[in-house]
């Protein structure tokens, strides 16, 4: 961890105690994976040997970090509107120019992500993780014993936002994080290189060529056969945006060759072992 971390809600406990003429209080310091206890002072605050400023004013979907002189909002505007967004579950999710991009608000976006790794059997496998952006699906695939996992990440400022998020994984041997559009870097590959694929791309209208007919021919050819597919497409409403993403991508994915089911807010997929090679 390379230092605090303060929430909303972390700001409005020291504030509270330290109203209540407390010397210590206990809160979270790196976004609920852990309680520290915090020393009280008049005009700063300690923790590990360290003092740090209170924070005039901290705002609610805003989580701030150290930087070595002051806090500052864990964003990023180059092109884009980047930002750490804490939730309540304690793991963070992320958004680019205000749309959020895991899903929060009725689940932890680690548990979500722990669920969707399930479903491909981590176990023993070499995983290909098509758009890595906070790494949950890759630190997961890791809990889960994967052999390897090859993730894809294009924006660096999302890759920043890891370096800053203590639930994002850390650099080992197993995983290779790699800043490069997935659609591009698919291209060269090995062919039937990966046991299993999570998917889960920007919404259809950001990134409409990860939703392509090609892109699948491209997944399908890179994994072995019986490999397992995860698809996330969310579940928009087809009444008011015109369109059954989720149908649309399953019919896409059985040309390139894969049985397919919906799950949940998603896209399930098998290749066959019949599939012809492109």
């Amino acid at each position: 961890m390379n230092g605090p971390l303060i929430t909303h809600k972390v700001h409005e406990i020291l504030a509270e105690a330290r109203r209540h003429g407390r010397s210590t209080v206990e809160c979270s310091l790196d976004l609920q994976r852990s309680l520290s206890t915090v020393e009280l002072y008049e005009r700063d605050w300690g923790w590990q040997a360290r003092r740090f400023p209170y924070l005039e004013v901290a705002k609610e979907r805003t989580v701030y970090y150290w930087t070595g002189e002051a806090f500052q909002p864990i964003s990023r505007f180059t092109g884009s509107l980047i930002k750490l967004v804490p939730t309540d579950w304690g793991p963070p999710t992320f958004e680019i120019d205000g749309i959020k991009m895991l899903p929060s608000e009725h689940v932890s976006p680690y548990a979500d992500a722990q669920q969707k790794v399930g479903l491909v059997q981590p176990r023993g496998k070499t995983i290909l993780d098509t758009c890595g952006g906070l790494g949950y699906f890759a630190a997961c695939c890791l809990q889960g014993q994967a052999t390897h996992v090859r993730s894809f990440e294009k924006n660096a400022d999302v890759i920043w936002l890891r370096t800053l998020n203590p639930w994002s994984p850390a650099t080992e041997s197993r995983l290779t994080l790699t800043q490069e559009d997935v659609s591009q870097a698919i291209l060269t590959l090995p062919s039937e290189s990966f046991d299993a694929a999570l998917h889960d791309p920007p919404r259809f209208g950001i990134a409409g060529e990860l939703y392509s007919q090609a892109f699948y021919d491209q997944l399908a050819r890179v994994l072995k056969p019986r490999g397992k597919l995860f698809h996330y497409t969310g579940t928009p409403n087809k009444l008011t945006s015109g369109r059954d993403v989720p149908n649309e991508v399953a019919g896409r994915l059985r040309l390139a060759g894969f049985a397919t089911e919906l799950h949940g807010d998603g896209v399930l997929a098998v290749k066959k072992r019949d599939a012809r090679r492109r």
